[in-house]
């Protein structure tokens, strides 16, 4: 009896995480709009591929939050509103809280340094009333400290999760939700305890940033 080859299941899997991670990139840099509809053919010309990868790329980008998908009604990029903001903010901060415990005392000097003026970025813009930038560029700060937590379960958890959750953050009215005054003592806490290698203090800053309730 002939064994049957693996290959081409490899190589199909390869081509679906090819597609998704196009997919992927056209919506969090904006060029596939929130609420936009995705029809196959179109995404067919697109990407030069056959109907079924791209069924499992978008099967895997719904899973993951970043598409909404009813059976015989429609495909579409998902539209986040402020209602699911609070939600997703403070997930991100109790998955965040402790990726960041980890990571801190794990920086090299080039991520540290890399971290540090990412938050300045970010406390510079939140300072001037543009929360939007901030959150637009969320899931590029989150994967930083991702990277270097040294837990490769926690690692895989934030890759599967960071990009639907960030993608919830991008939602209209954020200098309303996300107060400067409220924000801005957090992250120079976040930013000292970063240069300072301290796991726990940096836990609670950036528990702080996501507005999560102080521990008791």
């Amino acid at each position: 009896m002939p064994v049957p080859s693996t290959q081409p299941a490899a190589e199909r899997k390869l081509l679906r995480d090819t597609v998704q991670d196009k997919i992927r990139d056209a919506i969090m840099d904006g060029t596939l709009e929130p609420g936009e509809r995705l029809n196959d053919d179109d995404l067919i010309a697109w990407l030069g591929v056959s109907r079924t990868p791209i069924r499992e790329a978008l099967a895997e980008l719904a899973r993951a939050g970043l598409i909404e998908m009813a059976p015989n009604r429609y495909t579409r990029v998902a539209a986040p509103t402020a209602e699911e903001f609070l939600d997703a903010y403070r997930t991100l901060g109790v998955i965040y809280g402790g990726v960041v415990r980890l990571a801190v005392s794990r920086f090299t000097e080039s991520q540290r340094g890399k971290i540090v003026q990412m938050l300045d970025d970010a406390h510079g813009k939140i300072a001037a009333d543009q929360q939007d930038e901030v959150f637009h560029e969320g899931a590029d700060l989150y994967s930083l400290w991702a990277d270097a937590c040294g837990n490769p379960s926690l690692a895989q958890l934030c890759r599967s999760t960071t990009d639907g959750l960030a993608f919830k953050l991008r939602v209209p009215g954020l200098a309303e939700l996300v107060p400067a005054e409220v924000i801005l003592p957090e992250l120079e806490k976040l930013r000292a305890a970063v240069l300072d290698q301290d796991p726990i203090a940096a836990e609670l800053a950036m528990e702080a940033v996501h507005l999560l309730p102080e521990r008791s």
